[in-house]
């Protein structure tokens, strides 16, 4: 039989042994990581075009570089495949106590503030060891820099860190703003411009996390707008013989006021 977890196994060891493949006998879990990162964007975008095909097909890729970290893991004589689902399912079990352990709960809202208090209280049963425990630890250093500032606000707010109000944090924006303003006016050293944006960025964040918004998903969709306006701008110049590169800025701002409007 052809296409079972126990052959993607038997083929991720084959491709370790001694008579494997060289690139991947060289691999490393620091090696690997960027390929795990990148199918996992690939797997993302594959949704957010609502490509079924592929999406199988990236599943998969993700799913080798899972196997390939428990290959790794095995050699090193950590942990195996099989340890890594078992955690998998106790954790699903443990952190969905209304599915099995009649718990009680009524939407899936109620459900997301009972799985951020499992966490919680996991991670302080690992403080009453006598490890130093933040509440910001586990937050992922590796994480896209948008969602990791949504997250690490969030966790802040879990313990009153946090505005009353979005609006709160919608003056922050508007008070981070008028600092790279006054960053950039007074000419200052690009460190502490880079700073100031960096602030603006971090007040953003926090902002959509008030408001109820994926942050990471809003950019996304802006990103996809531009995309679609600027390539639109571009076909339209070409279509009336001119090059869009060799317009000026206010023939270019007719162009994307009317690819608005076309939408």
């Amino acid at each position: 039989m052809t296409g079972t977890v126990a052959q993607l196994l038997a083929i991720m060891a084959r491709l370790r042994g001694a008579d494997g493949c060289p690139w991947d006998r060289e691999q490393t879990f620091a090696s690997v990581a960027p390929h795990t990162i990148e199918e996992a964007y690939e797997v993302a975008d594959a949704i957010e075009r609502a490509d079924l095909k592929h999406l199988k097909d990236e599943l998969g890729d993700l799913l080798f570089q899972v196997v390939f970290h428990a290959q790794l893991a095995s050699e090193a004589g950590e942990f195996d495949f099989d340890a890594v689902v078992a955690g998998i399912c106790d954790k699903l079990i443990r952190r969905h106590p209304h599915v099995f352990a009649n718990a009680t709960t009524h939407s899936a809202a109620e459900q997301s503030v009972t799985w951020e208090n499992i966490k919680a209280r996991e991670r302080s049963a690992t403080a009453a060891t006598g490890a130093f425990l933040s509440e910001l630890d586990g937050i992922p250093r590796a994480l896209p820099a948008l969602v990791r500032a949504f997250k690490l606000s969030k966790r802040a707010a879990r313990v009153g860190f946090d505005f009353e109000r979005a609006e709160h944090a919608a003056d922050k924006v508007a008070e981070e703003l008028a600092e790279v303003r006054a960053a950039a006016a007074a000419q200052e050293s690009a460190q502490e411009t880079f700073e100031e944006v960096g602030d603006l960025l971090f007040a953003a964040a926090n902002l959509a996390r008030k408001l109820n918004v994926d942050a990471e998903a809003a950019l996304r969709a802006a990103n996809a707008k531009f995309e679609r306006r600027f390539r639109g701008m571009e076909s339209l110049a070409s279509q009336r013989g001119a090059g869009f590169g060799s317009m000026d800025l206010a023939a270019q701002e007719m162009l994307w006021q009317e690819m608005k409007r076309s939408e």
